[in-house]
């Protein structure tokens, strides 16, 4: 089972989500792995593979605001800056950015055995 450490090792800022949440670690913690399965990512890779930049923007703008909120600070960073690239639908190489988010959504399933 994952812990408020192993999520502060990973690199989350667990204090200020947790104090979104009145201080209720149980919930933080049940919160995340929903994150997993959350459409957005599958839409972003297939919006990129596509250069479909607005169905991409859409994506990385939904993920943001969920990611943030969590503080989830190692795959939020990666989708800011994705975010504001589409925000501008700036003709870039967008895969060094989509395997970042790949390789951190790994990390943080596996932190949580899936």
């Amino acid at each position: 089972m994952a812990t408020i450490e192993d999520l502060k090792r990973y690199g989350a800022d667990t204090d200020v989500a947790v104090s979104r949440l009145m201080g209720n670690e149980d919930f933080y913690l049940r919160l995340i792995p929903k994150v997993f399965d959350d459409r957005s990512f599958d839409l972003l890779y297939e919006s990129i593979d596509n250069r479909d930049l607005t169905k991409a923007f859409e994506a990385a703008h939904s993920l943001k605001g969920v990611l943030g909120n969590l503080e989830l600070t190692p795959l939020l960073k990666p989708v800011i800056e994705i975010t504001e690239l589409l925000r501008s639908k700036q003709d870039a190489d967008y895969s060094v950015y989509i395997e970042e988010i790949k390789k951190q959504k790994d990390i943080l399933e596996k932190i949580f055995d899936r």
